[in-house]
């Protein structure tokens, strides 16, 4: 589907999405949980996140070291 993206003057970066939700898009740190868990904490930092905004903060941050 990178049509689209191209037809729109996009580019698509493809980045492996492992551990993206684990790991604290501030820190770093790896915070275990499982599948139920919804809400990213970080004891670490103290970095409170819903789980998918942290994973796509840190996809993107892998996407922009790609393309850099």
């Amino acid at each position: 589907m990178t049509y689209k993206a191209e037809s729109a003057g996009r580019q698509v970066v493809r980045v492996d999405p492992r551990y993206t939700s684990q790991c604290c898009s501030t820190c770093h740190h790896i915070v275990k949980k499982t599948l139920a868990e919804r809400i990213h904490r970080c004891k670490q930092c103290g970095t409170t996140l819903d789980r998918d905004v942290n994973a796509a903060i840190n996809i993107l941050a892998r996407a922009k070291r790609q393309v850099s």
